[in-house]
């Protein structure tokens, strides 16, 4: 996407922002009543919100960590996806997290500036809803907006009484057929990646530590992090939000110690919630580099959870996913990123996997491109 299209497609999200009122309750609304009704479908299909980027929220160079905006991008969808859910009788439910499509961080956002997440329900089946959202930075100082991230999140809605209960979803309105078409078939093209990401990550990642700079083992870092009622919905799960802030921390490591640089997230590959987290359970985040281009990295994030208390479960892989980031110098230009050295057969193989993916992903962009001219 380059500078006019995203400035484009600002301008088309600002403009429905701005015009978007409150509505009042409607038959279908929460108030108590059975079926969404015209007056407050846009309610329940569309959610907004807003937040001051602090410097809590950014690295010592003023960007704001993709974490923080990906934790943004889940409450969203989060909140949009459980109102939704709970606009028909039944069990009350919470929308969960249980997979984030291939994410772009299209323009960087800095301390100072407001971002607007905006939560859209494009998509329903009989136990899964699709969210889609956009990130708007704003700075306040002169009024200029830019678009920072797309994203499409997948939702089920997991019952109050009984979590493992899933819940069916309400039906949406589509605005043609072709609409209703295709998101059913980004719907059966999630569920087959999840399967296949689900085979490909079932063994633990081993510590492979390492001297010599820019191998794998050298940079590969963990984090370890203890379950809190802080980092939990109210059911004792963790948020999808909370899972990916961390997973976008140990990347970020794992690309400073392998370039020595400034580090930006660019993209995040499918992210695959596979099991629930619940609280009192030690996550272990591990991180590591399976493919350097020129002027990128893609680095493979696992999530592993034990639970403290059940020690019958066992250690289990609960989320996957792949985050690329690019090297900047102090200007935020793109600078080239070291080569990485393989070492035995499976890092050439990750290797030829990984760059695979990237040519794939630079082959659909162009595509867009082209496309969109």
């Amino acid at each position: 996407m380059d500078c006019k299209e995203a400035a484009d497609e600002v301008d088309k999200t600002v403009t429905v922002m701005e015009k978007r009122e409150p509505s009042q309750s409607q038959p279908g609304c929460r108030d108590g009543c059975k079926d969404v009704g015209a007056g407050c479908e846009d309610v329940v299909k569309k959610f907004q919100l807003s937040r001051l980027m602090l410097p809590d929220d950014a690295n010592f160079m003023g960007n704001v960590h993709g974490g923080i905006i990906l934790k943004m991008i889940e409450e969203a969808g989060s909140i949009i996806g459980t109102r939704h859910c709970n606009t028909q009788n039944g069990d009350r439910c919470l929308a969960a997290l249980v997979r984030v499509e291939k994410t772009e961080f299209l323009s960087p956002v800095f301390i100072g500036e407001v971002v607007h997440v905006s939560a859209e329900i494009t998509y329903t089946s009989k136990h899964s809803l699709e969210v889609q959202v956009k990130v708007i930075a704003e700075n306040i100082l002169t009024g200029a907006k830019k678009l920072a991230n797309k994203a499409a999140l997948w939702y089920v809605p997991c019952s109050l009484q009984n979590v493992d209960k899933v819940m069916e979803v309400p039906p949406i309105k589509y605005a043609s057929p072709e609409k209703e078409e295709e998101g059913r078939k980004r719907y059966e093209a999630q569920k087959i990646g999840r399967m296949e990401t689900k085979a490909r990550v079932e063994e633990p990642m081993p510590l492979r530590p390492n001297l010599e700079r820019h191998t794998v083992g050298f940079s590969q870092s963990s984090l370890i992090h203890l379950v809190g009622s802080s980092d939990c919905t109210v059911v004792d799960f963790v948020y999808g939000g909370v899972a990916m802030k961390l997973m976008d921390e140990v990347a970020g490591i794992v690309a400073a110690r392998h370039c020595g640089t400034n580090i930006v997230t660019a993209s995040v590959d499918a992210i695959n919630f596979h099991c629930k987290i619940r609280k009192g359970c030690v996550v272990t985040v591990t991180g590591r580099l399976t493919f350097v281009s020129n002027r990128s990295m893609e680095i493979e994030v696992l999530v592993d959870a034990d639970s403290l208390v059940d020690r019958q479960t066992g250690k289990y892989r609960a989320v996957s996913a792949f985050f690329t980031f690019i090297s900047l110098d102090k200007e935020n230009k793109p600078l080239n990123v070291p080569p990485l050295k393989i070492e035995g057969d499976d890092e050439q193989k990750r290797f030829e996997e990984g760059k695979s993916r990237y040519l794939q992903n630079k082959t659909r962009r162009l595509a867009e491109k082209e496309r969109q001219q």
